[in-house]
């Protein structure tokens, strides 16, 4: 199916991405990372869980009361009192969630699917009856029946949802699976939108969620960093680059900010970002090994698929055990050393023998140290 240019990222960090074990924002932490998402433009934000409680709602009504650009959404339980307390925030949206698998709908909710569909019926007339956007959240839709999926959605189009989530909500799904169900899906009803919402349980979220996206579904939910419980969500940095690099479709996002919300995130949630963090990551655009040192200084595009600066990174030539004569020079250039071909030569036989004994790549001062005992010292100007 061919993929819509006029994809809109829904990004939970605020809703999903607390609901990281272990992890809390503080109501200006909320408030910072509301902004930047929508100052990047992203179109969505899914902002909390209303019923939670008179903390958890006061904070929504500070994120209402910024006046974004993004529409805010709230998640909800398929309950009236639910919808209430979203109604109460100010919010204009509302995810309903609804167990749709017949494990969790008998092992979880006790019930059979009659009073699913019955809890749809109810809670959807009751938020459209508020002129309320609605997206029907299937939980674990990835494990339901898909004639059973297709019911629900018929129902929910009838009823007047403007959209329905398809969660892989245990990270089970592969690419493949996820194409085809969500492709299946907008094929039975054209007329409702399709969200989907991926697990990285398996590794597989970014994957999973551009797969939904090449099957049809127009929405997307993404965390920054990936943040999320267990293993995360699909990460945003993640899936905006995929889909304008592997897919060709550009969501409108300001990359350039990437690495700045990263930080933001990680230092809010505790979870630092890992130096070799897809996208992110501070070290992904450094190049040690000799052969794409090379290639990456005689052209960037040899070794790096996009320009560092386009998600707000640097690249790094890194001094090490594998490191090679160009690399050398280039980064005594750097560091105001000017270092000729054959004095690189000599020195690269003692980065490798240091590197080697320490287990490291070599700092600027192993490196001035190094040059200092081998050869005149001499800065250029």
């Amino acid at each position: 199916m061919d993929i819509g240019t006029d994809i809109i990222i829904d990004d939970t960090t605020l809703r999903d991405g607390e609901q990281t074990a272990g992890v809390v924002f503080s109501r200006a932490e909320k408030i910072a990372i509301a902004r930047m998402l929508d100052g990047m433009g992203v179109q969505e934000l899914e902002c909390g869980i209303p019923a939670m409680g008179a903390d958890e709602q006061s904070s929504i009504r500070a994120l209402v009361d910024l006046g974004l650009n993004a529409r805010l959404i709230t998640w909800n339980r398929a309950v009236k009192a639910d919808i209430e307390a979203s109604l109460a925030c100010g919010v204009e949206a509302v995810d309903i969630s609804l167990s749709v698998s017949d494990i969790m709908i008998e092992h979880k909710l006790r019930k059979n699917r009659e009073w699913v569909k019955e809890q749809l019926v109810t809670s959807l007339g009751f938020a459209k009856k508020h002129g309320l956007y609605v997206s029907i959240g299937g939980e674990d839709a990835s494990r339901a029946d898909m004639e059973f999926l297709m019911e629900l959605m018929h129902i929910a189009r009838e009823h007047g949802a403007d959209r329905f989530r398809f969660c892989d909500t245990l990270g089970i799904l592969e690419p493949f699976t996820m194409y085809e169900k969500v492709r299946s899906l907008r094929q039975e009803v054209p007329e409702l939108a399709i969200e989907v919402h991926t697990h990285n349980d398996l590794g597989m979220a970014t994957a999973n969620a551009i797969a939904g996206i090449k099957g049809g579904a127009r929405f997307v939910n993404t965390t920054v960093n990936g943040l999320g419980e267990r293993a995360g969500n699909a990460a945003l940095e993640e899936v905006v680059m995929g889909l304008k690099l592997a897919c060709g479709i550009d969501p409108g996002i300001d990359t350039h900010r990437f690495r700045e919300i990263s930080r933001l995130v990680g230092r809010a949630s505790h979870r630092p970002v890992p130096d070799w963090k897809a996208v992110v990551g501070e070290k992904v655009f450094s190049h040690e090994s000799g052969l794409h040192a090379d290639g990456v200084l005689k052209d960037p595009r040899n070794y790096e698929g996009f320009d560092p600066g386009e998600v707000g990174l640097s690249r790094h030539i890194v001094v090490g055990k594998h490191s090679g004569v160009h690399g050398l020079i280039e980064r005594y250039r750097k560091m105001g050393i000017t270092v000729a071909r054959g004095e690189a030569e000599r020195l690269l036989s003692h980065v490798r023998t240091i590197a080697q004994n320490n287990k490291r790549a070599l700092s600027d001062r192993d490196l001035f140290r190094l040059y200092a005992g081998t050869s005149t010292f001499s800065l250029a100007v």
